[in-house]
């Protein structure tokens, strides 16, 4: 595909009013953003429609959306906290287990069907076990659920699937070749995951004592300094920088200044997150639709099945109601960041053949807009479902 190296910007500020627009269209009917900016790019990028097409992939788009990736990845490690790991209890545990092995099982015969034995089959699964952090917690955020007992089992299931992709993202960005060099890989990973860990842990209170020193100005410096180090140097280890970054935000997540890091790059993260996910979509062909929609909807099946029926078991081994486990098992169908960044690591991967990389781009592209949609709707509706399905039990008259 022929690229070109800048974009105007006449171009860039049609890109932002659309992002804007539609984001603003899927607020209005309840729904994420992340389909909407997908949607954008499908608009006015290079594939059909052509008659739309206005922008190309270049150097510019994707190095916007590599710092979208950074700060995105590193929001989500913000989110990980060892205080929330030992509060999570025994939700971490039969929780993150049950969905794992569901889940992860799952989109390993999907990836199989599809690809074969393969890394590309190993990409799939992937992107079908792991759930959106970022719809799930806007979707409880919005539907006023953030203090309900099930949500606790949620955001335990989302630790353990953001630790399970952090290794996933270091194999798919440069795994799938000679065996020796995939378990180097697998190796380098657990060291960097446990390292941060470490530093997570040991770390905190210097961090702390620096970052509280430092006047506004040289307080964001030095935060983008070493989030953007930490992603350099997992790309310099041989890793994938969304790694480095999602490691980063771990790193910080149990300081003092998280809310304050929160409250300085929300804006920041809103903003190239959503070209992050535009410059996505300007690589998705529509025209390879005809040749995966039949994984398309088997994978938005077995991802409602699988994520309801692991949850209703996990919510019931945790004690909760068969009508709150079910609540927090729609709060999971939705996917998005992570299966768009799996994708995107595995579009350049040259141990996956060239035409299974164009196939994984369209599906991931494709799945991610089905899954928010019917996740959200299905949160929307789930207490009204639960009680059609398990209603209450009725006293009997002596």
């Amino acid at each position: 595909m022929t690229t070109i190296a800048s974009v105007t910007l006449a171009q860039l500020a049609i890109t932002v009013a659309l992002l804007a627009g539609l984001g603003l269209i899927a607020s209005r009917f309840g729904l994420s953003a992340i389909p909407a900016y997908i949607t954008a790019g499908l608009l006015i990028g290079p594939n059909e429609p052509k008659e739309l097409s206005l922008i190309r992939p270049s150097e510019v788009t994707e190095f916007v959306a590599q710092i979208g990736l950074v700060f995105l990845l590193f929001f989500l490690g913000l989110e990980f906290t060892l205080s929330r790991l030992v509060r999570s209890g025994r939700h971490f545990g039969i929780g993150g287990a049950i969905d794992l092995g569901v889940n992860g099982a799952l989109g390993i015969v999907v990836g199989l069907i599809a690809f074969g034995p393969s890394i590309a089959a190993v990409v799939v699964a992937a992107a079908v076990y792991v759930s959106s952090s970022a719809i799930a917690v806007k979707g409880l955020t919005d539907f006023r659920r953030l203090a309900d007992d099930e949500t606790d089992l949620v955001l335990a299931i989302l630790l353990v699937e953001d630790l399970a992709i952090a290794f996933a993202l270091g194999f798919i960005a440069s795994g799938g070749g000679e065996a020796a060099h995939t378990a180097g890989v697998g190796m380098k990973v657990l060291l960097f995951i446990a390292g941060s860990l470490a530093a997570a842990r040991w770390l905190a209170r210097p961090l702390d004592r620096l970052l509280d020193w430092l006047p506004r100005e040289f307080f964001l410096l030095g935060v983008s300094a070493f989030v953007v180090g930490a992603a350099a140097l997992a790309h310099e280890l041989g890793l994938s920088e969304a790694v480095g970054a999602l490691m980063a935000g771990v790193v910080l997540a149990d300081t003092s200044v998280r809310e304050l890091i929160e409250d300085r790059f929300f804006s920041f993260r809103d903003l190239f997150g959503a070209l992050f996910f535009f410059a996505f979509g300007l690589s998705i062909d529509l025209g390879a639709l005809g040749d995966i929609w039949w994984l398309v909807a088997v994978a938005v099946a077995v991802t409602v099945v699988g994520k309801v029926a692991a949850v209703q078991l996990a919510g019931r081994l945790g004690g909760l109601t068969r009508r709150q486990a079910l609540n927090a098992g729609t709060a999971l169908v939705p996917h998005g960041e992570f299966t768009i960044v799996v994708a995107q690591l595995a579009a350049v991967n040259i141990a996956i053949a060239a035409d299974d990389r164009a196939d994984i781009v369209a599906f991931a592209g494709l799945y991610v807009l089905a899954t928010a949609v019917v996740g959200i709707l299905l949160m929307k509706e789930s207490k009204a479902i639960g009680r059609r399905l398990f209603r209450a039990p009725r006293l009997v008259a002596e």
